[in-house]
This record gives C-alpha cells, structure tokens and sequence, in this order.
C-alpha cells in the first residue's frame, strides 16, 4: 500500500531513507535547508523543498501534516532536531521517527514525545558485531534489550526435516518466523513444512535462546 513520507535533513542517513523508501514505490517529500542537497535528490523523491525544519509556517506550506509518516534526519545540530520533532508533534503528525546522536538526546526526544527514536549507527554497528562473532548470522535486528530477529543459516542438523520433527521452540526457546529458499519466502510455516541445508530461517526470540540455537550445529 502505497504511503506519504517527509524526511527532514538530507545528509547520508536522510538521503539513504527517502532514496530507499521512493524505490519501493512511496511518495516521498524530501527537505533541507541545504539547496544543493535538495537538488541532488530531485530525481529520487516525489517532491523536494528548501526549508528550515524549524519553521512552522514553511512546513505548513509544504503540507507536512497530510503525510502519514515524518522521519527528522537532522545531523548534528541537536536543537534543530529536538526543535523539529516538537514542532511536528504539536502540529498532530501520528508517526514522528527521529535519529538521535546520543543517549542525551534520545531522552529528550523521548520526553517530548517522538514516536521512534533511530540510532543508525548503534544499530548498524550492532548488526557488524553479530556478524563478526557468529558466522551463521546472516542479519539482525535488536527488537529491545532482550529480544531480537536473526537471520541465520540452517544448521545442518535440521536439513530435511520437518518444523514439528525438529520441535525448535520447547529445544530452544525460539520461534521460526519464515523460512528463504533462494529468491522464495514461507512467511509463518506450517509444523510439516520441511527445512533444507541452504535454508535461511527468520527466527524470533530471547538473546540467550537465540545464541544456544546458534551454537547448536
């Protein structure tokens, strides 16, 4: 379904996001204060705007409260973002996503309500960490302090039999989400659903769990 997105700020982690996100077929409202990063990204968004993501009336201009999503990319300058976000809130966008730089300022965007608080690279460094340790670690996703999403490799013990043969839950404490055969994905197996060596399992559950599982070829 297609939807509307604005990003604010337009350096590496904006640009990533809106180029991402109209690839996949959304309208995308790109902005900045920078006209020359507006004009790079002319051909990768819907529409593209130089305004200061600070001032209200510049933003009601542009029609910033019909966008279902608003994601503030703003870089270093942590008043403008703090700024933005509460402006945003105040003028009743539902869905404010907002990159921090620091744990001081992720509190204060907590406090004044952003609806999710980006760390690019905490998570991007998180996912390199996964990777390095565990070979079988094809990606990862930190759902909260406890619990992630991990893609992982079949281990071999388990190629050719089915989900309920393998009883992977009670052994492990996790949860097979899908399961990618090449360019294929069974999204929410079947208990008779059979795993092959070169499978690739989305697999949901607590740090510990996820690691024994790991460990477990």
């Amino acid at each position: 379904m297609k939807k509307q997105f604005a990003v604010i700020g337009l350096g590496q982690f904006g640009v990533s996001v809106s180029t991402e996100l109209y690839k996949l077929g959304h309208d995308v409202l790109a902005i900045d204060v920078n006209e020359t990063k507006v004009n790079e990204i002319v051909n990768d968004s819907t529409h593209s705007a130089v305004a200061d993501g600070t001032d209200e009336k510049a933003l009601r201009s542009l029609g910033i409260t019909n966008f279902d999503h608003v994601i503030v990319a703003i870089g270093d300058n942590l008043q403008a973002s703090i700024l933005c976000t509460l402006l945003l809130k105040e003028m009743g966008i539902d869905s404010v996503w907002v990159k921090a730089q620091n744990y001081y300022h992720h509190k204060v965007l907590d406090k004044i309500g952003a609806d999710k608080i980006i760390h690019p690279e905490h998570d991007m460094g998180n996912r390199i960490a996964q990777h390095l340790v565990s070979e079988k670690v094809i990606d990862y996703i930190e759902l909260s302090d406890d619990f992630s999403i991990v893609e992982i490799a079949a281990p071999r013990f388990m190629d050719n039999r089915t989900l309920i043969e393998l009883n992977i839950r009670a052994k492990f404490g996790v949860t097979i989400l899908g399961i990618k055969r090449g360019k294929d994905i069974n999204i929410s197996p079947m208990a008779d659903d059979k795993i092959f060596e070169n499978d690739v399992l989305i697999v949901i559950g607590h740090k510990n769990d996820l690691k024994r599982f790991e460990e477990s070829n």
